[in-house]
């Protein structure tokens, strides 16, 4: 009778995470990113791309704040004042989509 050699344990890395299309982190860290204030769906769009996140403008985390779409900006503006610097949200996201500035402008002109 031949006695089967134990395998010992292999340590595994920890597992990564997706919070952006091709951004990976380790398990926990997507964790710490929902604490800071602003920032309560950073790592739950996983599909959309870095560059379409103006979280890190308003200082919320870098993956919060998505406006892959003319309805993600629209989205954006009207959360912005839950980031520490709001404007900052704001800025990014007529930068990105022009006409929204335009159209916040002709709404608060003042006759």
């Amino acid at each position: 009778m031949s006695k089967k050699k134990a395998h010992p344990k292999k340590k595994s890395a920890p597992k990564k995470i997706t919070v952006a299309k091709g951004v990976k982190v380790a398990r926990g860290v997507e964790e710490k990113m929902r604490e800071k204030p602003g920032s309560s769906s950073a790592g739950k769009y996983k599909h959309v791309s870095p560059k379409k996140f103006v979280g890190s403008a308003g200082g919320a985390s870098k993956y919060s704040f998505p406006v892959a779409d003319l309805a993600h900006a629209r989205s954006a503006l009207s959360r912005a004042h839950l980031a520490p610097n709001p404007e900052g949200i704001r800025e990014k996201v007529y930068r990105l989509y022009p006409a929204l500035k335009k159209r916040a402008a002709k709404r608060h002109k003042k006759d």
